[in-house]
């Protein structure tokens, strides 16, 4: 299998949140900011890239009855190491994230990737599987904060560009909403408008 199309296609061809429209409860909860949705990104990439090399080095040991609870057991894991150390080295980011750092756990998008990809591939494949994936996640979870910090606070990463108040409804959770349906009717009308020149 080509390694760099599965890398790829992680960011843009099957992109977690703007087209399988997965992981929705991090995606709107914690992109209040752009920093917030870098944060959530790189711990849920941290823990899909060694959950998948785990549960791929383990599959053919790990019997069918006791697949799901035995992956899960093996994500939970990672993700106390990401928890621990945020609290540890960012405790602003871990304040900020909150309830949504374990809620890792149960995201559909890491269980998913180990269930479809990581317990029927080898390790390497698996890992770059994880890799394009959570840069697929994270790269989303920074254009909507960004745009719901940029529209709501008139800031990017934190740096106030005007001295006023912005429209408030984008930091809260409506906003979320907003925000991502907009996005996502972007990116489907340039699909569009792409396959329509292609096809010419």
């Amino acid at each position: 299998m080509n390694k760099w199309k599965i890398f790829i296609n992680g960011i843009i061809k099957e992109n977690p949140i703007f087209v399988l429209l997965l992981g929705m409860c991090p995606t709107l909860g914690v992109t209040t900011s752009a920093f917030n949705g870098l944060g959530m990104g790189l711990a849920t990439t941290f823990v899909l890239i060694l959950s998948n090399i785990v549960i791929s080095s383990l599959k053919n040991l790990i019997p069918d009855t006791v697949r799901i609870p035995a992956f899960i057991v093996v994500i939970a894991s990672f993700v106390t190491v990401v928890d621990l150390l945020m609290q540890a080295y960012l405790p602003d980011l871990h304040s900020q994230l909150g309830l949504f750092i374990p809620l890792i756990v149960v995201n559909c998008l890491v269980l998913g990737r180990a269930e479809a990809f990581a317990s029927k591939n080898g390790v390497l494949n698996s890992s770059i599987d994880g890799l394009g994936m959570g840069l697929g996640f994270t790269l989303a979870l920074t254009i909507l904060g960004l745009v719901r910090e940029l529209l709501g606070n008139l800031s990017v990463f934190g740096y106030k560009l005007i001295e006023t108040d912005g429209m408030i409804v984008f930091v809260l959770a409506p906003g979320a909403f907003l925000a991502l349906g907009f996005l996502l009717a972007l990116l489907n009308s340039f699909k569009s408008k792409k396959r329509i020149v292609t096809s010419d």
